[in-house]
């Protein structure tokens, strides 16, 4: 009888198989190799080879637990754990390499040592930890006897510790992460999904009366950043009061984003209520740009050359071009209420929706007189609600980063134009076989400047080659009828100039 050491050489799987406990029979010998060397090695003799091995051995276990989630893909998709606690992590946190990091987080705490928690958390993590790591020593174990002896099937004992491993991994991590971040809570988590909601309107409003233009949004130019914000807070008091900045609400009911600006909502809530419309408009163009410019001067030059309102802006935004004739301008209140209100074209007064307070939703003519009465011009008010309202916004990106991160990425995600479809029907035929895309999880960087990819320098396909570029190094359009595309679509540079005949080229300015 052959020994167990030849037996297990003679039966194990080639390194070209594809199938993925192949895959992993490999992957895990290359862990255990780089885990044997580390322990063979004395750390203060060597530490530039010891720095070189624990590089490796985080690049090798990554490999293995990503080879690990395919597995649990493959053979239990429908009992997977749920992860549904992500959405309420921080954005900054979800890293494609973030069970590694889980990983490495569990190994210290099993060994003692407790990095960026506190130590009474650390203990209470610890056992979490070492069920973890027993229950990924056991898979590892199990896996490699089923790779050497039947590669291509799953008992159901080997399910079963897929389902606990990916259970305790969950557990684990929502708890670790929990004790570094504070996450979200449900309730959190609906707040800022009504700020979504608020911050799409905006944009549907912005395009419409022309502040921003469609271009802008698929550019994802970087100014929106900031316009958006601001702008949807003179949306969130004025039109749309009884949504997410409703000042009606306990600053503890609003979401964390805006809860500490409540008293400074209100203040500009009611300067925002005695404006006339023109004056609106104004203070709107004057948001819209990037520098803090006079709102009142009347050369201020429009937002990216797209601020002023169209000619043809349908009422009441075509009496902006008309310079008011009537001694007591109409207050922004009586134009800008919520859907369904009659407006009272004959006084300033702003209608009440029904079951309204008097006192929080009317702006009396004396009360805006009295605050006009606090500035020494309409200028230095518009200034005020200038710098006011851009402060409020710009501490946004300064003290909720991640969270406005994460909004106004959803926000783009949305009003964003569709993507074309890669082939047309009628065009397919005849046509070559489309390129293979390069996956986005896999590509951090430009492939032709290598830089890194932000939520603002975006990944964009070429559809010749199917690699990703950002914006600049991606510019041009072109037909390409041997992959079936009559329209313009993007293309790199690279196979602007060098691949694509000028008939192609061509179809770009057609």
């Amino acid at each position: 009888m052959l020994p167990a050491a030849l037996r297990r050489w003679l039966r194990r799987p080639k390194r070209s198989d594809p199938r993925l406990l192949a895959q992993f029979f490999f992957a895990d010998e290359r862990v255990t190799r780089v885990v044997a060397e580390i322990n063979g090695l004395d750390a203060e003799l060597d530490p530039q080879q010891y720095l070189v091995l624990l590089n490796q051995l985080h690049l090798s276990q990554a490999h293995l637990l990503a080879i690990l989630e395919r597995i649990m893909e493959e053979c239990i998709p429908t009992q997977r754990h749920s992860r549904d606690y992500l959405v309420k992590f921080p954005e900054e946190l979800l890293v494609d390499n973030l069970g590694n990091h889980m990983l490495f987080a569990a190994e210290c705490l099993l060994a003692g040592t407790f990095l960026e928690v506190e130590e009474a958390d650390g203990a209470h993590l610890r056992p979490q930890a070492r069920n973890l790591l027993c229950s990924l020593e056991l898979v590892r174990t199990v896996l490699r006897e089923q790779s050497l002896s039947q590669p291509g099937s799953y008992p159901e004992p080997v399910r079963a510790l897929l389902v606990q491993f990916d259970r305790l991994f969950a557990e684990f991590e929502l708890s670790y992460v929990s004790s570094l971040v504070a996450v979200k809570s449900p309730e959190e988590i609906y707040r800022q999904q009504e700020i979504i909601v608020l911050f799409c309107e905006t944009v549907q409003r912005a395009l419409h009366l022309g502040y921003l233009t469609q271009e802008m949004i698929d550019g994802y130019e970087p100014l929106l950043m900031f316009t958006i914000p601001r702008l949807a807070i003179i949306s969130g008091l004025l039109i749309y009061p009884e949504g997410p900045l409703s000042l009606e609400r306990s600053p503890e009911q609003m979401s964390r984003v805006f809860s500490p600006f409540h008293n400074l909502l209100k203040k500009i809530r009611d300067l925002l209520r005695v404006l006339s419309v023109e004056e609106l408009c104004l203070l709107e163009r004057s948001l819209c740009t990037a520098e803090s410019e006079d709102p009142c001067t009347p050369t201020t030059p429009p937002a990216w050359g797209a601020a002023v309102p169209r000619a043809d802006a349908p009422a009441p935004w075509g009496l902006l071009e008309v310079p008011c004739a009537t001694p007591q301008p109409l207050t922004c209140t009586a134009w800008l209420g919520p859907p369904g209100m009659v407006n009272d074209l004959g006084t300033n007064r702003r209608p009440q929706p029904p079951g309204s307070s008097p006192g929080l939703d009317t702006t009396p003519g004396a009360c805006s007189s009295e605050l006009r009465s606090r500035y020494s011009s309409t200028k230095d008010m518009l200034h005020t609600l200038f710098v006011c309202i851009s402060g409020v916004a710009d501490q946004l990106q300064t003290n909720f980063a991640s969270d406005l991160r994460s909004i106004l990425k959803t926000v783009f995600k949305i009003v964003a134009s569709q993507a074309e479809p890669l082939e047309e029907p009628s065009a397919s035929r005849g046509a070559h076989r489309l390129p293979e895309w390069v996956p986005d999880s896999t590509c951090n960087q430009c492939s032709t400047c290598r830089s890194p990819f932000t939520l603002l320098r975006r990944r964009h396909h070429c559809r010749s080659c199917g690699k990703i570029f950002c914006a600049r190094c991606s510019p041009h359009a072109a037909a390409l009828p041997h992959y079936g595309q009559l329209k313009p679509v993007r293309v790199c540079t690279h196979c602007y100039v060098t691949h694509l005949s000028p008939t192609p080229r061509r179809a770009q300015s057609q």
